[in-house]
């Protein structure tokens, strides 16, 4: 397999990627600090983890958070690989940092956090800060990063089972949030949790697009053997060649078709670009696509 990518171009995609992850976890950061933190809410993940302890202790969030992830990346080394693993590593301490800077930015000479929208505005706080959290962790997953922590943990659900990000996060955080209650005695604090919860993973989901919703790609390329091999070596799709006449031309051509999930879109059309940019390429959305890779075929009996 040739090499498609110059030093230059792969050197600029892997920049593209850590400053998107930066600004990622910049606006997770201020979710917390602007939004969460001045208003004692809860969140899953580490951070959730981390907010509890700093409300029952006063530790900073950041430095349990920082712990805490220490011991989960030993295990992401090894199941999710070393560019995931280094970018998450990249991540913890940029997230690490970002915290503690952003949250000097919400505290009054009292050493008590603002809360920028006024006494009693919890809920809206927990929007806001759901949102942006939501935004940020979807922002960093499209760029192969993460937050780190739970979402580690995540990550590797996903990578075996068909779950997407969202849902995994739900799921591992229930606990995290309901623990809240033993430090506050407060099951509105407890409630607000979850709303929050649910906001953030609609907004996850949304935004890196991994609900079970699929795509099919029509490719037609002279290069369609390059591309072909390299779909199904390194992205481990499927892929089926028709035969096809251009009318115009009167020549044969050949046709790809490719079913992926949504959140392989991007390599895709990397791929794509890489090999020919002069392919033309049809991207169209599938209801539902049922088979190995994809969703179990539902049959009412």
């Amino acid at each position: 397999m040739q090499t498609f990518l110059t030093d230059k171009h792969k050197l600029m995609r892997e920049v593209k990627d850590y400053l998107a992850i930066c600004l990622g976890l910049f606006i997770y950061s201020l979710g917390w600090s602007c939004f969460m933190l001045p208003y004692q809410i809860t969140m899953g993940g580490v951070t959730g983890i981390s907010a509890i302890v700093y409300y029952a202790t006063g530790i900073d969030m950041q430095i349990t958070y920082l712990c805490i992830n220490a011991i989960l990346l030993l295990f992401a080394l090894r199941l999710l690989g070393w560019k995931f693993c280094v970018k998450t590593i990249y991540a913890v301490f940029m997230l690490t940092f970002m915290l503690d800077m952003t949250q000097k930015w919400f505290i009054d000479d009292n050493g008590q956090f603002m809360q920028l929208l006024g006494p009693g505005q919890d809920f809206m706080a927990c929007v806001l800060g759901a949102c942006c959290a939501g935004i940020g962790v979807g922002l960093a997953f499209t760029h192969n990063g993460s937050t780190g922590g739970m979402d580690i943990v995540n990550a590797i659900i996903n990578k075996f089972r068909n779950i997407s990000f969202g849902r995994a996060t739900m799921i591992s955080d229930i606990l995290i949030i309901s623990s809240c209650y033993f430090v506050f005695h407060d099951w509105r604090r407890v409630m607000f949790g979850f709303v929050s919860l649910i906001i953030m993973s609609v907004a996850l989901d949304y935004y890196i697009n991994s609900t079970r919703g699929s795509v099919q790609f029509l490719i037609f390329s002279n290069k369609y053997d390059e591309i072909a091999d390299y779909i199904n070596q390194k992205l481990h799709r499927g892929v089926t060649v028709l035969e096809g006449t251009g009318w115009y031309s009167k020549q044969p051509r050949k046709v790809l078709v490719v079913l992926a999930k949504r959140q392989d879109a991007v390599n895709l059309f990397r791929i794509i670009h890489d090999i020919d940019p002069n392919a033309f390429v049809s991207q169209s959305n599938v209801t539902g696509v049922y088979g190995e890779g994809f969703e179990k075929m539902k049959v009412v009996k």
